[in-house]
């Protein structure tokens, strides 16, 4: 090689999977701070450091990168909610334990929202994006480990069979409509010990209305 001549170094090509995923992660940071309104394919090829055509290779636009990045929160509640039953001892079909397993989603749920409110508005930003599990394998989603405690609960004697069908739609609303009150709404602001009694209560009179 003459000495006058440069030495290029090629290009490092990224793997399509290696870009869509980088797109979806970059979303996720992007809700993580500004809520589902801030997920941008612009903004997220710029993060990622890939001109804007290429997430039209791995998106058809704005909506699908929305509903991937929907997923990914989705899965990050579903993982605080799994961390928190995980915590509690005692086996599968043991009373105590299976009411202290369903408290424990409970807490997660609002905990969730109050430390990720981004994520958490983002979760729900899309209709039907709420389970995520694949035919025949476990439901992992929220509402999936929601129903698994209430079976338990079942299982172990402390839920009736007749009042268990169809009973997490009003546990979920109470809890739900708990954490937007106090994490976006007009409980935002209240102290902290306040909040937490708020949320005992609520989740104290989900436990009462099971027995």
């Amino acid at each position: 090689m003459d000495e006058g001549a440069t030495e290029q170094t090629p290009r490092r090509q990224r793997r399509r999977g290696d870009v869509r995923a980088g797109l979806v992660a970059a979303g996720v940071e992007l809700a993580r701070a500004g809520g589902p309104d801030a997920v941008v394919l612009r903004e997220a090829t710029r993060i990622v450091g890939v001109v804007p055509n290429a997430a039209y290779r791995h998106f058809a636009d704005r909506d699908e990168l929305l509903a991937a990045v929907c997923t990914a929160a989705m899965k990050e509640l579903a993982d605080r909610m799994a961390a928190g039953i995980a915590r509690v001892r005692g086996k599968r079909g043991n009373p105590a334990a299976a009411q202290r397993r369903l408290g424990a989603i409970g807490t997660a749920y609002l905990r969730f929202a109050q430390d990720e409110p981004g994520l958490f508005a983002t979760a729900f930003a899309l209709p039907q994006q709420h389970t995520y599990a694949a035919r025949d394998e476990p439901d992992r989603s929220p509402l999936g480990l929601l129903r698994d405690a209430l079976d338990e609960l079942v299982e172990a004697g402390a839920l009736d069979p007749q009042r268990r069908v169809g009973i997490e739609y009003p546990i979920w609303a109470l809890v739900h409509g708990t954490a937007v009150l106090t994490g976006q709404g007009p409980l935002r602001d209240v102290p902290a010990a306040q909040l937490r009694r708020i949320e005992s209560l609520n989740l104290n009179f989900v436990g009462d209305s099971l027995t």
